[in-house]
Order: C-alpha cells, then sequence, then structure tokens
C-alpha cells in the first residue's frame, strides 16, 4: 500500500514537472505567432501606404513598397531565429514608425485637379430662419460620364420643412449601399445631399486606397434630378437600385439635422478632410451628424454594413411600420418611376408618386 501511494506521487509530480516544462514552451509559441501576424498586418499596411503615397503612385514609390515588404518578409522568418530575431524586430519597428509618420503627414487640400462633377464644393449662408445654399449641382445628363454641369443657389426656409428621406442605393449585394439624406421643404422642393469620395481627374474609386488618405470627403449638395436619377436612369455598369424612405421623428429632429450638415458643409470649405472607408463614409458620416438629436438611434454593425441600415431604422420604430419591412422595401423601390420621370421639372413628386408618405 505505502508502495502504491509513492508510486502514485512520483507519477504526479512527474506529471506535473512535464506541465510546468511545456507551459513556457506554449506561451513562447502564443507570443511568436502574435508577433507573426503584427508582422503580416503592419508589412501589408506599410506596403499599401507606400504605394498609394499623396494621392497618387509612381515607379519609386512601387518599388519602394516592394521592398518594404521584402523587408517584412525577411523579418518574419527572422522571428524563427533568436540570434536575428531581436535586431530585425527593432530595425523593422523604426522603418515601420518612420513609414506612419510620413502618412500622417499627408495633409488633405481643396485645390486639387478635381473631377467635373467634384469641382464646386457647396456652402451655406445664414439669414434669420432661411438658409441659402450655394452651388447646388443640377447636371443635365447625357450618359454617367457625358453631361452638362450646371449650379444653382437657393434659399430654405427651416420652418417650412416637412421631413427627411432616406435613399438607398444598391448595386452588390444586400449588404452594401450607398446612402443620401433629402430634406423636404414642400412643393416639391427637395435638397438632397450625398457624401462620397471627392474624386481627382481619371481617378477612379477603391475601398482598399479609402483607407489610405487618398480621397477628400465631399459633400454633394444636389438637385434629386441629378443625384438620384443619375443613379436610376444613367448608371449601368453595375446597374444601381434605388429605395426611397420617409424617416419617421419629430420636425425639430429634421432643423437639427439640416443644420448639422449645413456647418459641415461649411466646415469642409474650409478645413478639408480624408474620406474613409470604414469611419468616415457615406452611413456613418449620416450617424455623427443625427447625433445632434438626442433621441438619435444607437451605434450598430448595420450602420457599417450601410445596406442593413433601412431595416435597422425599421427595427427602430424610424420608417413606416403599418406594413412588414418586406412589403415597405417593395414600396420604396423607384427606379421605375424615375426612368418614367427622367427630364420632368416634376422628378421629385413622380418617384413618390406611389409612395407619397
Amino acid at each position: 500500500m505505502i508502495w502504491k501511494e509513492q508510486n502514485l506521487r512520483q507519477l504526479f509530480a512527474s506529471k506535473t514537472l512535464k506541465g510546468h516544462e511545456q507551459s513556457p514552451l506554449i506561451m513562447k509559441i502564443v507570443k511568436t505567432a502574435l508577433k507573426a501576424l503584427l508582422v503580416i498586418a503592419t508589412t501589408l499596411w506599410g506596403v499599401c501606404a507606400i504605394a498609394f503615397g499623396d494621392s497618387a503612385s509612381s515607379d519609386s514609390q512601387t518599388g519602394l513598397a516592394a521592398l518594404f515588404g521584402l523587408f517584412g518578409l525577411v523579418v518574419l522568418v527572422g522571428l524563427g531565429f533568436r540570434r536575428w530575431r531581436k535586431l530585425l524586430c527593432w530595425s523593422y519597428s523604426v522603418v515601420s514608425a518612420g513609414i506612419l509618420l510620413g502618412w500622417l503627414s499627408i495633409s488633405p487640400s481643396n485645390d486639387r485637379p478635381w473631377q467635373t462633377d467634384a469641382a464646386k464644393l457647396a456652402y451655406a449662408t445664414f439669414a434669420g430662419d432661411g438658409v441659402t445654399v450655394h452651388n447646388i449641382r443640377n447636371f443635365d445628363y447625357r450618359s454617367e460620364f457625358d453631361y452638362q454641369p450646371a449650379y444653382y443657389d437657393k434659399t430654405f426656409e427651416l420652418n417650412k420643412l416637412q421631413g427627411v428621406d432616406l435613399f438607398a442605393v444598391y448595386w452588390m449585394g444586400p449588404a452594401i449601399a450607398h446612402t443620401i439624406i433629402s430634406f423636404d421643404f414642400g412643393d416639391n422642393n427637395h435638397l438632397a445631399i450625398s457624401i462620397e469620395a471627392r474624386k481627382e481627374l481619371n481617378e477612379g474609386y477603391s475601398t482598399i486606397k479609402g483607407f489610405f488618405r487618398q480621397y477628400e470627403l465631399i459633400y454633394f449638395v444636389a438637385d434629386e434630378r441629378d443625384v438620384i436619377r443619375l443613379r436610376t436612369n444613367y448608371r449601368k455598369n453595375p446597374p444601381e437600385q434605388v429605395y426611397l424612405y420617409r424617416v419617421h421623428g419629430p420636425i425639430e429632429d429634421g432643423k437639427r439635422l439640416f443644420l448639422a450638415y449645413m456647418n459641415k458643409i461649411n466646415e469642409l470649405n474650409q478645413k478639408p478632410v480624408f474620406y474613409n472607408t470604414l469611419l468616415d463614409n457615406c452611413t456613418t458620416a449620416i450617424w455623427f451628424l443625427a447625433r445632434i438629436n438626442p433621441d438619435h438611434v444607437p451605434f450598430s454593425w448595420k450602420i457599417l454594413l450601410s445596406g442593413y441600415l433601412p431595416e435597422y431604422l425599421y427595427e427602430h420604430q424610424r420608417l413606416d411600420t403599418n406594413v412588414s419591412f418586406a412589403e415597405l422595401q417593395q414600396k420604396a423601390h423607384i427606379n421605375r418611376l424615375a426612368e418614367a420621370a427622367d427630364h420632368s421639372p416634376d422628378f421629385s413628386m413622380h418617384i413618390r408618386a406611389e409612395n407619397p408618405h
């Protein structure tokens, strides 16, 4: 019996010792794996930051980006060699910090060779209850890229605001949508505002580039015959499906939101900022502006996946809940109405003909 107890104690002690021996090894593997993931992530970020540069790419930038990518690969391999690990990690940290500082030094600007549709910024002036909006875009389109530029100024009286509408524009499945807010001042009098990336001549949009200070932020303040009709009638590659919803809430909330938009467009005239694919885009910017109202909806992943924003507003009773969301969405689809209205001066009235709020 004593022999058995001694054997059991020895066995337990042996297993405990092995466990203690294995613990540092496991921790070492975990730390190395975390360092490897950090090197991979920062290398990918650094390669993009160098390659994109300050709103343009060159052969020299591409070459430097490739060299940094190669350096990151060397560091990744070097993590497995104790002799070189410390030196490589310190060197990598210094180079990465230099890239980060250079990237942070890139400044937004309003003075670039802009595409024609983004050449003018809107701004607002205030006089009592009236807000005069300058440079409201109202292009006459023959096709998506063939148009006659036109702008006008108009005064809106806050006491005539009747409601706020949300347009959701889909082109790549249900999760992603471009959102546009439109303010209804009655008498077929609507002002639409589309928050977008401001592109330079011959510059296309890239979701990836939108993370790397490549685009300034622009608030397109436009007639619905411009910014909505462009999407329903003229964009064909890919075609876009547009849905129109009336947002429910106190009219005072709508007035505060309108003024927040006007103050923001004035601010962007004086102090440009960068567009960001995730943090400052067409939908997150709306949510941040709407926080001026005490009863704003809480933040949700459905704001990041903007295609679900209408459903999220429905869940919070900010859309018409007298019908199911599926029925509301079906009624909200306006492409057919917009195509029929096309050049009509009453375009805004026609797209609301079957859903007059």
